[in-house]
C-alpha cells in the first residue's frame, strides 16, 4: 500500500457554506489547476492528486521495473518530491507529464543505487485493456496473446519499453512524451515507432518459436 506524504493533511469541510460555494466545491478541480495549489502552498491538494494517480502511476513503474516493492517504494518518492519540488512546477504545464517525468528520474536513481536492470515482470501486473467479456476459448486466446506480449516486452531495452508503456499504455500525447524525454515531439515519434518495431518483431519471434 503505496502511503500518502506525512506532509499531506486531510481536513473535513466547513459544516455551514451558501449553496453557490456547494456547487462550486462538488466540482473537482483539473489536476493542473490542483498542483499550482499546491505550488502556492495549498499541501493538502496533493492529496486528491494522489488519490486519482497513485494505481496508473504504480501500475506504469510496475511494468517498468518489474518489481512491486520497487515500484511501490518509487511511487512514494515521486509524491514526496512533486512536494519538495513544487516551485518547479509551471503554470502552463501538464500535471501528467510532469508527473511521469519525476517518475522516470526517481526509477533512474532506484537503478543506479541498486545496480539492478529492471526484472520480468509478473505476469499479473500487466492489465488487459478490452472491456467486454470474451467467451471461455476467446480469453485463452487473449491469454496466449498476452503472455506472449509480456514476454517481447521483457526483451526490450528500458528505452524502449518506457516510450511504448508511455505512449501505448498510459495514452499520453506525444507532445507531453517528448517533454518528459526531453526530446523533440518528432524524435519521440521515432523512439515510439522503432521500440514498437522491436516489440513486434520480438513477439512474433516468440509466436514462432516461444523457446527462442
Amino acid at each position: 500500500m503505496i502511503a500518502a506524504p506525512a506532509e499531506i493533511r486531510f481536513h473535513p469541510r466547513p459544516s455551514v457554506v451558501n449553496p453557490v460555494a456547494v456547487d462550486a466545491a462538488a466540482e473537482p478541480r483539473p489536476d493542473h489547476a490542483l498542483m499550482l495549489a499546491v505550488r502556492a502552498g495549498e499541501l493538502d491538494a496533493l492529496g486528491e492528486l494522489f488519490e486519482r494517480h497513485q494505481g496508473p502511476l504504480f501500475g506504469f513503474l510496475v511494468k517498468l521495473t518489474g518489481h512491486r516493492a520497487a515500484a511501490e517504494d518509487i511511487a512514494q518518492v515521486v509524491f514526496e518530491r512533486m512536494l519538495k519540488y513544487r516551485h518547479t512546477y509551471r503554470d502552463e504545464g501538464s500535471f501528467t507529464a510532469w508527473m511521469y517525468q519525476l517518475a522516470r528520474r526517481c526509477a533512474a536513481d532506484h537503478f543506479r543505487k541498486s545496480a539492478a536492470a529492471p526484472a520480468a515482470h509478473d505476469p499479473a501486473d500487466l492489465q488487459h485493456h478490452a472491456d467486454e467479456a470474451p467467451h471461455a476459448g476467446e480469453r485463452a486466446a487473449a491469454s496466449d496473446d498476452h503472455a506472449l506480449l509480456r514476454a517481447a516486452l521483457n526483451r526490450l531495452d528500458r528505452d524502449a519499453r518506457e516510450v511504448l508503456l508511455l505512449s501505448r499504455f498510459q495514452e499520453l500525447s506525444f507532445a507531453e512524451i517528448a517533454g518528459i524525454l526531453e526530446c523533440s515531439v518528432g524524435a519521440a515519434k521515432v523512439r515510439a515507432h522503432r521500440a514498437l518495431h522491436e516489440l513486434r518483431s520480438a513477439y512474433f519471434k516468440l509466436q514462432k518459436n516461444p523457446l527462442s
